[in-house]
C-alpha cells in the first residue's frame, strides 16, 4: 500500500506525524511525505520520502497537492489538522483520508480552520481531550510518542527542571523570568531556549544550562518537572512520561492545553498577568502534589495502540 502524510512545515504539526509515517513504513507501506522543506531533514533521516508540493513552504494548498496525488496515486492520504486543504485534494481525487490530530482539538480563533467530519487519528489522551470533540467525532486512538531529533547527550544532575517555550512564542523576558524563578530551586535546569538566543538571556545562575535546541524527548523523560508554554508535543511528552508540568501560556491553543492540564490535575498554569519570578518559584515547588495525577494519564497514555498496532490496520481505511 502507498500512503501520502502531509504536514505543516514547523515541528510543532510534522513532528507528531512522524512515529505513524515510521510505523507504516516498517509494517512495508510505501510512504511519502508532502511537506515544506523546512522539516525535511528528519524526514529523509527516517525513510519517508519528503517533498516540497508545489510552492508550498509552510502551509499547502488543495491545488498545490493535487498534481502529486495524480503523481503518486496513494492509496490512503493521512494529513495534519493544520493542513485542512489536504482534505479537499484528497475527496476531488476519490483517495480516502484520515485526520491527524497534534493534540487536544484547538479552540475557534487561533489562526487555524477547525477540521470537520471525517475520521481522526486522536493522539490526546481522552481525559484531556474537548468533550465536545470526544462526543461527535469519529476516532482512532492513537498514543501520542514524542519526536525530537537525536543530539549529544547530556547528563546532568537530577533533580532535574526542564524549561522551553516552544519556537514560536518565546521571548526573553519570559524566558529570563522563569528561569529566575527556578533558579532558586535545588535543581538543575535546562533550557531550551528556540527562538531566542542564547546570549540575549544575559548572565545565568551556575545551575542552569541553556541550548538553543535540546533532545526534548531525552531530557523531558529524565526531568522531574517540567515548565513550558502549553505546546500541544511538550505537554503529551511531559505526560507520556508521568512528569508534572508547570504552563506559562502564551498565545494560539495553549490556553486551552493549560486550563485542561490543570483541570486534570496534572499541572499548574501562570497566566501572563500572574507571571514573575517569586510566582514561577512557588509554582515549581507546587508541583510534586500533582505527580500522581500526571502518572496516572502516563498510565492511560500508555494503555493507548501504539502507531505499529495502529499501522497495521491503516490498510482497512484505504481505497
Amino acid at each position: 500500500m502507498r500512503v501520502l502524510f502531509a504536514g505543516l512545515a514547523s515541528a510543532g504539526h510534522t513532528y507528531p506525524l512522524i512515529p505513524l509515517a515510521i510505523a507504516a513504513r516498517e509494517a512495508g507501506h510505501e510512504v511519502h511525505f508532502a511537506a515544506g522543506e523546512n522539516v525535511h531533514a528528519p524526514l529523509v533521516r527516517n525513510g519517508l520520502r519528503p517533498f516540497r508540493p508545489a510552492d508550498s513552504f509552510y502551509e499547502i494548498y488543495a491545488e498545490d497537492l493535487e498534481p502529486e496525488l495524480t503523481r503518486l496515486r496513494p492509496d490512503l492520504v493521512v494529513h495534519g489538522w493544520g493542513v485542512p486543504e489536504a482534505a479537499v485534494a484528497a475527496e476531488r481525487a476519490g483517495i480516502p483520508a484520515l485526520w491527524h490530530g497534534f493534540g487536544r482539538m484547538f479552540p475557534d480563533g487561533i489562526g487555524f480552520e477547525r477540521p470537520s467530519g471525517g475520521v481522526h487519528l486522536d493522539i490526546c489522551p481522552p481525559s484531556l481531550q474537548d468533550a465536545d470533540f470526544l462526543a461527535t467525532a469519529e476516532r482512532i486512538a492513537l498514543r501520542p510518542v514524542p519526536y525530537s531529533e537525536p543530539g549529544p547527550s547530556e547528563r546532568p544532575p537530577r533533580p532535574l527542571i526542564y524549561l522551553t517555550l516552544g519556537t514560536a512564542f518565546g521571548t526573553a523576558e519570559v524566558l529570563t523570568t522563569a528561569i529566575r524563578g527556578l533558579a532558586r530551586l535545588d535543581a538543575h535546569v535546562v533550557v531550551a531556549s528556540g527562538r531566542v538566543r542564547p546570549d540575549d538571556l544575559g548572565e545565568l545562575p551556575a545551575d542552569v544550562t541553556v541550548r538553543a535546541w535540546v533532545p526534548q524527548a531525552d531530557v523531558v523523560a529524565r526531568a522531574d518537572l517540567v515548565v513550558h508554554h502549553g505546546g500541544s508535543g511538550t505537554m503529551l511528552g511531559a505526560l507520556a512520561e508521568g512528569v508534572p508540568q508547570l504552563v506559562l501560556p502564551q498565545g494560539a491553543d495553549q490556553f486551552a492545553n493549560a486550563e485542561a492540564l490543570v483541570t486534570a490535575g496534572a499541572g499548574l498554569r501562570l497566566l501572563p498577568g500572574e507571571l514573575s519570578a517569586d510566582a514561577v518559584t512557588e509554582q515549581a515547588r507546587r508541583l510534586p502534589s500533582c505527580r500522581d495525577a500526571a502518572r496516572a494519564v502516563a498510565a492511560e497514555i500508555a494503555a493507548t495502540p501504539s502507531p505499529d498496532e495502529v499501522a497495521r490496520e491503516l490498510p482497512k481505511h484505504a481505497k
